[in-house]
């Protein structure tokens, strides 16, 4: 049995299929089920260490949420069913099956912080990108991230945490969180126009937090060249020059090119792109130390294929050829978005105001070229 480079753990537990959504749900346990079934293939049960759960505890609640919606949730519980808004509804078990994901995010945070692991995947459910400081939506309850974070910062006592977001859906409980706090720096790639609709390229942030808040809302259609792309010219820049301590993850699968509720085209591949350019900016920054935690993505076999590219990605299974998936991008379309990105947030960040000035990655006809496209894209360059 060969021993993979990296020690990767598994949040996992029978328990988070205790939250029922009802028939026809898209955020069902069956998303689990594909997931625990892929982890018992022979090329992949070996290889990662399992992390038991725990509940998070009030405290570790209340960092990210206030004490009156915290009691709304314990209310739900061992209620048939509350709908919490038009598509986010508990069961019986649901508030324990939050409590444990978001508990099972810190408990992830510990062992890898510790050095007892390189890094963690936390296959939970609920979501929680979507879940604000008062109220519950997008299927989410607790906003599993948003505590994690509180938790390394107040427990483990670090300074400075990434949060990177590739969900199809734009994380905006995650982003009200910490828009006014210096020490969170926030990076989302998200579909335009879609859910929530908070998804704005001038969204930098309030306050002491200005320019820590970085959007990026992409047109239908993306796949793995314009995400890695991104990842690799803005995200890492960035995230060098902001030199966080940890890095924590919300990896969702609705970028996938059969994903129901999306339209972008991310392959299992361009996962695997991805979790590898995080991996090598966590190298560089904080010793390696990423924590990723399921959000969306509910085609079965997509997310199930998705999910096992990160993983073996993560584990150092694999390792994925980032340069060949970038050299398939559009590049007329991705020369206007990061032009647009590094003029919104150059004067926040040295790194992206000088390839502005230098125009880096920018063909010679640039200037032609965004006349033509600005004309056709001017209500997405407004938002």
């Amino acid at each position: 049995m060969m021993n993979p480079p990296r020690q990767t753990g598994i949040v996992q537990d029978q328990r988070y299929a205790n939250h029922c959504t009802g028939p026809d749900h898209p955020e069902c346990p069956d998303r689990l089920e594909v997931l625990q079934a892929m982890m018992q293939e022979p090329e992949m049960r070996e290889y990662f260490r399992d992390i038991a759960p725990r509940r998070a505890e009030k405290e570790e609640l209340l960092q990210a949420h206030s004490p009156k919606y915290i009691r709304r949730l314990e209310d739900t519980e061992g209620r048939d069913c509350t709908y919490l808004d038009q598509d986010t509804q508990t069961s019986p078990f649901s508030h324990e099956t939050a409590l444990l994901a978001a508990g099972g995010i810190c408990r992830a945070i510990d062992l890898v912080h510790a050095g007892e692991l390189d890094n963690a995947f936390a296959m939970v459910r609920p979501p929680g990108h979507h879940a604000e400081r008062s109220k519950a939506g997008g299927f989410c309850l607790y906003n599993n991230v948003a505590i994690g974070v509180r938790y390394a910062q107040k427990q483990l006592g670090l300074r400075r945490i990434l949060v990177v977001d590739w969900d199809l859906h734009h994380g905006n409980g995650t982003q009200k969180c910490f828009e006014d706090d210096p020490s969170v720096l926030f990076f989302s790639t998200h579909q335009f126009p879609s859910y929530p609709g908070s998804e704005k390229f001038r969204e930098t942030g309030k306050g002491n937090g200005k320019g820590l808040t970085v959007n990026i809302p992409l047109l239908a259609g993306c796949g793995d060249g314009e995400f890695v792309v991104l990842f690799e010219k803005i995200l890492r820049p960035i995230a060098l020059e902001f030199d966080p301590e940890f890095i924590l993850v919300s990896a969702g699968f609705d970028i996938h090119f059969n994903e129901p509720l999306g339209g972008m085209q991310v392959t299992p591949q361009g996962f695997a792109a991805l979790t590898r350019s995080v991996l090598n900016t966590a190298d560089h920054c904080c010793g390696g130390k990423v924590v990723m935690t399921l959000e969306g993505g509910y085609n079965l076999q997509g997310l199930q294929e998705s999910v096992k590219a990160v993983l073996r990605e993560l584990a150092g299974l694999q390792v994925t050829d980032i340069g060949s998936i970038m050299a398939g991008a559009d590049a007329k379309m991705l020369a206007v978005l990061l032009w647009r990105v590094r003029r919104i947030h150059g004067r926040h960040w040295k790194t992206l105001e000088q390839a502005l000035k230098n125009g880096s990655d920018l063909e010679p006809s640039i200037t032609e070229r965004l006349r033509e496209t600005m004309a056709r894209i001017m209500a997405y360059l407004r938002s």
